[in-house]
């Protein structure tokens, strides 16, 4: 959700100050938005001109806010004497971060004659198909059913007049960087239109796709000596394998969070602890990579609400999700993917909020922690495990059938959702290991 910063997190330039028309000031005046955080100073002065720009920012920043502005303020200038559509594409890694990025659009655009569509896969195939073949300005959404739609004829790319690529490590993270390729390589060239790009980190792969195809964009960095948010704390804690559970329930009776997100690495220890969780008194949602897109939403919206305050996922909630007041992340297993560390934590501290970052350093993940502390450049404290911290009654849940469809893949292996790397085996039924699977994206 697009909201105010705080004004700690602001500049001193206003939006009333750049070269934006009128009935666009006037949305963002009544979404309360007066001043530029760093990334939308720094940016918006070059692409309100047409420079491209290649823009690195921690999440929570106001990125999509700056390709936003831009992309609307240079449809609003295009004088063509017959304005032939679709004449923008924002392109995003997931489903979530496309569906954030529409509701941005409108919000911001309440007072434009602009028409949008939201393109994704999973659901609504042909309400999408019909809507993206109206005349549409702006196509948002996720490669793969955007050339899905391309390819059946059902709109051109001939007159596209901006281009934006969010999360453009994510898109590599993902393989969907030959389907970018495909979509750009269709486009009027670099030159003939403005050009976007925004991630969480400017590596050698994004950096030359930007050269590519971008138009000599400009490359700007926020904040690049800090690879984590100073207004995260990050703690830690080193419990046995029985432990977590009693440790994970201590802590949440302790800090009693407003609103929280405890990431695990597999499916299956994300359904146990949500089942551990609701034995104990506590309403949890549960986000992984094969929740229906329907249901995804509305555990989303019921997160975003405050209906439930507690939410289990996997590392496809990672990034790409803006909730603001998510007081505490609780990383019940450490990733094992150092750049996971940083999204996941990410999640809170948003809009120039602080936050609590929770990590357990447990028996069969403790051999991330070292890389992870290299990769951010600083030492995570460790704290005591005292024994007002661990809950000595945890209600056991009751026996139940797996979740997933027991007599369609009893035979078939277990599923998760990260990259493996050799481990130790041990005992914890809310550790185990299983077999890789990447996170439906599409």
């Amino acid at each position: 959700m697009l909201l105010p910063m705080k004004k700690t997190h602001l500049t001193e330039t206003r939006f009333s100050n750049l070269e934006l028309s009128d009935s666009i000031i006037k949305g963002l005046k009544e979404a309360g938005f007066i001043n530029c955080t760093p990334i939308q100073d720094k940016s918006l002065p070059l692409s309100l001109r047409g420079k491209d720009v290649a823009g690195q920012a921690q999440t929570g920043t106001g990125k999509t806010a700056t390709f936003l502005l831009a992309t609307f303020q240079h449809l609003i200038n295009d004088e063509s004497e017959k304005i032939k559509n679709p004449r923008a594409l924002i392109l995003a890694p997931t489903r979530e971060l496309a569906i954030q990025i529409h509701k941005d659009a409108l919000l911001m655009g309440k007072y434009l004659d602009l028409k949008f569509a939201l393109i994704y896969g999973g659901t609504d195939y042909q309400k999408q198909l019909d809507k993206i073949k109206t005349n549409v300005d702006i196509i948002i959404g996720t490669p793969g059913r955007i050339i899905d739609f391309y390819r059946q004829g059902a709109f051109t790319l001939d007159n596209i007049q901006v281009t934006v690529m969010d999360e453009a490590d994510r898109m590599f993270d993902l393989g969907f960087i030959k389907d970018i390729r495909f979509l750009l390589r269709r486009m009027p060239p670099p030159e003939k239109r403005l050009n976007l790009l925004f991630s969480a980190t400017l590596s050698y792969k994004v950096t030359e796709l930007a050269y590519e195809h971008m138009n000599n964009p400009v490359l700007i960095r926020i904040e690049t000596e800090e690879v984590t948010s100073k207004a995260i704390r990050q703690t830690a804690y080193c419990p046995a394998n029985e432990q977590k559970i009693p440790l994970l329930l201590g802590l949440l009776k302790h800090y009693q969070p407003q609103r929280s997100i405890v990431f695990v690495n597999t499916k299956r220890c994300a359904e146990q602890l949500d089942d551990y969780l609701q034995a104990n008194g506590y309403k949890t949602a549960l986000l992984s990579g094969d929740v229906p897109q329907e249901k995804r939403q509305r555990l989303l919206n019921d997160f975003q609400e405050n209906r439930v305050t507690l939410l289990i996922a996997t590392d496809v909630a990672a990034r790409g999700l803006h909730i603001a007041d998510v007081s505490h992340v609780i990383n019940y297993d450490l990733p094992q993917d150092v750049e996971d560390y940083v999204h996941r934590i990410g999640r809170t501290a948003r809009f120039g909020a602080s936050g609590e970052a929770i990590s357990f350093i447990c028996e069969e993940y403790a051999y991330s922690m070292p890389d992870i502390e290299d990769y951010i450049g600083e030492k995570v404290p460790v704290q005591s495990i005292t024994a007002e911290l661990l809950i000595e009654d945890v209600i056991k849940p009751e026996r139940r059938e797996p979740r997933e469809r027991a007599s369609q893949h009893s035979k078939r292996p277990p599923r998760s959702e990260h990259k493996t790397r050799p481990s130790r085996q041990t005992t914890s039924p809310a550790s185990t290991p299983e077999n890789p699977q990447s996170p439906q994206t599409q």
